[in-house]
């Protein structure tokens, strides 16, 4: 999903950047790409995958080191912090710091004047973001710090970013979920959080891997029905017919999903996004689905 949008802002014009948390590389690999080697001396290159599209993995570590090399006095103190473990003792030893720099870090790509000298701003920066839990960490961090530090350039750094991500004109919020039933609950929960912890919510919501629809009304009843009285059909008839029914209960299974969704959040685009058999997106099916988007977004 991040990388099929990214695709349609870049198409349309937009330069555009994918950061990714997960650090698997993911995204490198969806656009054919051998992901980035972590031993490698820069693993935060912004690494550009088509053009007008580039790809980002988004590491605390590095962006506590940028920031200090950015707010200390004395570069060479902040090289000393650096060429040592401190930066992952202090990330591991203050609770949320690492969503803040990893939020900030997403945030500062947008920002007209960058931290990394000569980094150019990006129009649009989509975030390929975690399990529900761990996005809700991230989005509540800056808005934490800027209430605990008050005063400060952390303060006030985290206050600006908190402004920006809670800001609907600049900010989108879209859950992905496919259609069964834990998936769904887990979203609704989401929202519920989003809506008590930070007055958030959601802008849209992509049903991912929606079964195909194959069969008219009726016609279910009517496999279910040869199958049941095809004394005289042969084992493969017999397979195939079992399947097509299961594929159709497995639709109807999914579109309840869908109406719970939409009952629970009335006024929220529901986008439904059809089932892909590859285990990986190749360049086709990646367009096809930014072309999908286009059309519903």
């Amino acid at each position: 999903m991040a990388a099929a949008l990214g695709l349609l802002y870049a198409h349309h014009g937009a330069r555009t950047i994918i950061a990714e948390l997960s650090g698997r590389g993911e995204l490198l690999s969806a656009f054919g790409r051998p992901p980035k080697d972590p031993a490698a001396p820069a693993p935060s290159d912004e690494i550009e995958v088509v053009e007008r599209l580039y790809a980002v993995q988004i590491e605390p570590q590095r962006a506590l080191a940028e920031y200090l090399h950015e707010q200390l006095p004395l570069r060479v103190l902040a090289d000393l912090f650096g060429a040592t473990r401190t930066l992952g003792f202090l990330a591991a030893a203050t609770p949320g710091l690492a969503e803040l720099l990893s939020v900030g870090k997403i945030w500062e790509l947008a920002q007209r004047e960058r931290i990394i000298p000569g980094a150019s701003p990006y129009d649009r920066v989509i975030v390929d973001a975690p399990a529900s839990g761990h996005s809700l960490a991230l989005l509540a961090a800056p808005q934490a710090f800027a209430r605990t530090a008050r005063t400060g350039p952390i303060a006030r750094q985290a206050g600006r970013i908190s402004d920006a991500l809670l800001d609907r004109a600049q900010t989108a919020l879209l859950a992905v979920a496919t259609p069964e039933d834990a998936a769904v609950s887990e979203l609704l929960e989401l929202q519920e959080a989003l809506r008590r912890e930070l007055s958030r919510e959601l802008d849209a919501v992509l049903v991912n891997a929606m079964p195909p629809a194959r069969f008219e009304a009726g016609d279910t009843r009517a496999l279910e029905g040869a199958l049941a009285g095809g004394a005289e059909l042969g084992d493969d008839a017999r397979v195939a017919l079992a399947r097509a029914v299961a594929e159709d209960r497995e639709l109807e299974a999914a579109r309840t999903q869908v109406e719970r969704l939409a009952s629970a959040l009335p006024g929220t685009p529901l986008i439904e996004l059809a089932f892909s058999n590859s285990v990986e997106f190749a360049a086709a099916e990646l367009q096809t689905l930014a072309e999908r988007l286009g059309e519903v977004l």
